[in-house]
């Protein structure tokens, strides 16, 4: 099954980029560059999201790309898929 939530790509001034994914009680991860900050961010929400469900806890509905707040106007938004199998 495929999940895909919002996640916030914090810009830092040593090249990396920070990362915030508000719908999963604000789940942190980051990347070396933008491309490594993607695949942290889809892991980190993959390793939550199935933690999650073999837990038996409830999967928050994401929040609507245009809904999502961000703090820094340098700060890019995009939707992070997560496929946990069948």
């Amino acid at each position: 099954m495929n999940y895909i939530y919002p996640a916030i790509f914090y810009p830092e001034e040593d090249g990396r980029y920070s990362v915030i994914i508000p719908d999963l009680n604000d789940l942190a991860t980051y990347g070396d560059n933008l491309a490594d900050a993607f695949a942290m961010a889809m892991e980190a929400c993959g390793q939550y999201l199935f933690t999650s469900l073999r837990e038996g806890e409830n999967i928050p509905e994401p929040t609507p790309l245009e809904n999502v707040q961000k703090d820094d106007e340098k700060a890019l938004v995009n939707m992070v898929c997560v496929n946990l199998g069948s």
